[in-house]
């Protein structure tokens, strides 16, 4: 087995007048991210782990915010996008966990839609086979630094890639 370990990590500031998506869920009646596409730190942080995993260059660097395309762009397309390229490149997405810290909104009843949106995604990398094993877990700051104090939300993830299930031109 050929095993990869990646972390990725995102956050962007509170705004006003734009939805909050988390984990490709939107959240009614909270503030959003400031971000030129959905802002979306979880599947930002997701796609950051496994592009980090298998050697690859970063979201903003295959994504980037200087491209007009990007605006207001769906973060689970960015990921969708980043599993069938790593299902190019020989990989198997084996698991991702995730980490969201926001003071506000309460997110424990959207977990289960946050995990299975990814889960969903990253199936580009497994032709709709088995799904991808994803768990998305809440924490706050409780009241400590710029996520404490709501002005931001911040997620981490780490995804475990193995290489060599599928050959290399599947």
């Amino acid at each position: 087995m050929n095993a990869r370990v990646g972390l990725g990590f995102d956050v962007h500031p509170c705004t006003a007048g734009r939805p909050l998506v988390l984990g490709g869920v939107t959240i009614e009646g909270a503030a959003g991210l400031a971000g030129h596409s959905d802002a979306d730190v979880v599947a930002h942080a997701v796609a950051d782990a496994l592009l980090g995993a298998a050697g690859q260059p970063d979201l903003g660097t295959l994504f980037p915010a200087s491209e007009q395309e990007h605006a207001g762009a769906s973060s689970l397309g960015f990921l969708e996008g980043v599993a069938t390229r790593l299902r190019a490149d020989g990989f198997t997405i084996v698991n991702v966990d995730v980490v969201i810290a926001a003071e506000t909104p309460r997110l424990a009843p959207h977990l289960g839609a946050m995990a299975a949106n990814l889960a969903r995604a990253l199936a580009a990398a497994h032709d709709g086979d088995d799904p991808v094993p994803v768990s998305v877990k809440p924490k706050r700051a409780e009241g400590l630094g710029a996520i404490g104090r709501a002005e931001g939300i911040a997620a981490w993830a780490v995804a475990l890639l193995e290489r060599g299930i599928w050959p290399e031109s599947a």
